[in-house]
């Protein structure tokens, strides 16, 4: 496995991280998933407070609480449960993320939480508080640093301009290719590290059947798909070359990967250890489509 820096942080992360949103109700199976991406050298494990209602966050902090100095644990907070369970609301108020750090300590069975991050967030927001409110989780040590989940371009320049984030979590693939318009230049730019996620597209790059995809046509998605399958060289698979696309651009930290058994957690753990693409085999990747852009957020 290798390892990066997070942005400005002290945090040295796996290049695959763990999206522990992919993980099942059935306790043996996640224990023992979770125990082998640590044998495998991932020590970066990603939950949010809103995934099966707080289960998540208990499920993780069950299984690496033997191991907590050896992992870097990353939870989302935003997002309220109505009383009624009918669904949730953005809330990025100071008061709710005070409240809600308190619940995923608890859940998470830990003092502190390596990197914790708004899930979300728009220009209408109460950016300053919402700042104030991270700002003060690190000076009472129950944070060590803070970021955002955001792929909304002009809410990530006020979190850059105004915060001390030090990563954005975002999708990006070769059939989501939106940040490398500003967010990624921007981002490498400040030193804020990228995590990455929808490295596979849903499963369209390497065997879901194709469909319509955030403005490509099912046969434009089908040809995404024949040019990851017309780079496998040296052993590398569909699995691979995706993450691959996505880890070989500068800005890029880690991809975070949701891993559902032992088989999708060894190719992905594979992807960073398989040859890297070629300056040709990118170009002739980025080429296979145009660039898809943001439409709103702008």
């Amino acid at each position: 496995m290798e390892y990066a820096k997070l942005g400005k942080s002290e945090l040295r992360i796996s290049r695959i991280g763990f999206g522990c949103m992919s993980l099942n109700k059935n306790a043996g199976e996640n224990d023992s998933l979770i125990r082998h991406a640590y044998e495998s050298g991932i020590n970066f494990f990603d939950t949010a407070d809103l995934y099966d209602r707080g289960q998540n966050e208990i499920t993780l902090g069950k299984c690496l609480k033997e191991k907590r100095k050896e992992v870097i644990i990353a939870t989302k907070v935003g997002n309220q449960w109505r009383k009624d369970g009918s669904g949730w609301d953005w809330n990025p108020s100071k008061e709710y993320i005070l409240t809600s750090v308190e619940e995923s300590l608890q859940r998470l069975q830990t003092d502190y939480i390596d990197l914790y991050q708004l899930h979300g967030g728009t220009v209408n927001d109460p950016i300053d508080e919402t700042i104030e409110a991270f700002e003060l989780l690190k000076e009472q040590g129950k944070i060590r640093y803070y970021g955002i989940s955001s792929i909304r371009p002009n809410a990530i320049r006020e979190y850059v301009k105004k915060s001390a984030i030090v990563s954005v979590m975002m999708q990006y693939s070769l059939l989501d290719r939106r940040p490398e318009e500003t967010c990624l230049p921007l981002l490498q730019e400040n030193n804020i590290g990228v995590l990455a996620r929808g490295s596979v597209a849903q499963g369209l790059l390497i065997n879901k059947p194709a469909k319509e995809y955030l403005g490509y046509k099912p046969d434009e998605v089908s040809k995404a798909a024949k040019g990851v399958q017309s780079v496998l060289t040296d052993g590398r698979n569909e699995t691979q070359v995706a993450i691959r696309f996505v880890l070989q651009n500068p800005a890029i930290t880690s991809a975070v990967v949701g891993m559902r058994n032992a088989a999708q957690l060894k190719e992905a753990v594979g992807s960073v250890s398989s040859t890297s693409l070629s300056a040709n085999e990118m170009e002739e990747l980025k080429s296979v489509l145009p660039a898809n852009y943001y439409s709103d957020h702008r």
